[in-house]
């Protein structure tokens, strides 16, 4: 098995250290940290993580621009977000940055570790929060529409999606797992895992979120028909 490089961000030496204690114990982790008050890019690209831990406490502009940087600038990285209070407007606004997930500062080790392996296999565990929150989800919309329109993402786009694409990214797009999607359309979880993948690949996007947001500004995904999709099946 391939060893997981995991960076952690936070402005406590001793939260740090306590990151770095935790997930020593784990098989197949090398944990390395740094302060956010000093430029934390030139560690990125020097050690190039699989994960990044990104604490929010600390001031949230900055943690948000820092999020999209590191999405930016190395795609392959996933971010997940740590915060004493991951309420629903934070959650939303870390999906801006193309966070993976966002736990609890206090949750376990196991739990943390078990997510960070999850995002390291291209899962999305911020959008098993989000499904459990049928009446918020829809918010989650818009943050995506936000960054379409103000034209903040700039991608070549040639290909268009399938109409069972189209239909599995509006649920994407509403906070949908694979395993709920899956179950609301009958069909398989690897099918929808290998749907996800195409969507990626004929889209040229880094994430599930980043795919969203081109599909919104090409005009094939909108909020209405997302929100459609969504009530259809309650």
């Amino acid at each position: 098995m391939d060893r997981i490089t995991v960076l952690v961000i936070d402005h406590q030496p001793l939260f740090r250290a306590g990151v770095r204690q935790v997930l020593s114990k784990e098989l197949g982790f090398d944990i390395i940290d740094c302060d956010p008050t000093q430029d934390p890019l030139p560690v990125i690209e020097a050690s190039l993580p699989d994960v990044v831990l990104l604490c929010s406490d600390f001031a949230t502009l900055s943690t948000l621009e820092l999020g999209r940087k590191i999405m930016r600038y190395y795609p392959g990285t996933k971010v997940i977000v740590l915060s004493s209070d991951p309420n629903d407007e934070k959650l939303f606004k870390m999906i801006k940055t193309a966070a993976v997930a966002c736990l609890n500062k206090s949750s376990s080790a196991e739990e943390l570790a078990a997510t960070i392996r999850r995002a390291c296999a291209g899962e999305y565990p911020v959008n098993e929060r989000l499904a459990t929150r049928p009446v918020v989800a829809r918010p989650t919309v818009e943050p995506f529409q936000d960054m379409a329109s103000a034209g903040k993402i700039t991608d070549g786009m040639t290909t268009p999606l399938t109409q069972r694409e189209t239909q599995i990214l509006n649920y994407v797009a509403s906070g949908y797992s694979n395993k709920r999607i899956s179950r609301v359309l009958g069909i398989s979880e690897q099918t929808i895992k290998n749907h996800v993948s195409a969507i990626l690949y004929r889209l040229g996007a880094s994430c599930r979120t980043h795919a969203v947001v081109l599909a919104m500004r090409n005009g094939w995904l909108s909020a209405e028909r997302t929100h459609e999709d969504k009530v259809a099946v309650y």
